[in-house]
């Protein structure tokens, strides 16, 4: 079934795909892809919360 979705391809080296390959498994998603998109929106998070973290120390809060 195709998607409307836009795509995009990206090298990784062994360990980088060893270490997606483990969060895939040891978290039941069905794919890499699923995996690797649930990965990029934790980071997404985690930098919005350390820049959200760095914008409330600087203002004195």
């Amino acid at each position: 079934m195709p998607t409307e979705k836009p795509r995009y391809t990206i090298i990784v080296d062994e360990e980088l795909l060893k270490q997606i390959d483990d969060f895939r498994f040891e978290n039941r998603y069905p794919s890499r892809s699923a995996a690797t998109l649930e990965l990029i929106r934790m980071g997404i998070k985690a930098l919005e919360e350390k820049k959200k973290n760095e914008n409330g120390l600087s203002s004195g809060k």
